[in-house]
């Protein structure tokens, strides 16, 4: 019988890892702001530098690693 290996070395699986969690963390710096009432609405809350700027360039951080967890040789 021959050793089978895994796909990819153990430093790819921890960037792989990474890339998750920091997906996770965007993720869920986009969520709430939302209102008590759907007759309220709080334009500060929804459109903050989090939600807007930050959130979002966590998340494409998150990509990016795991693209690289998988291009990485």
């Amino acid at each position: 019988m021959s050793k089978q290996s895994f796909a990819f070395s153990k430093a790819n699986y921890i960037w792989l890892f990474v890339g998750i969690i920091l997906l996770f963390v965007g993720y869920l710096l986009m969520s709430g702001g939302g209102a008590e009432s759907p007759n309220e609405f709080h334009a500060d809350e929804i459109f903050s530098f989090r939600r807007i700027t930050l959130a979002p360039v966590t998340v494409l951080a998150g990509y990016g690693t795991i693209l690289y967890a998988i291009l990485k040789k």
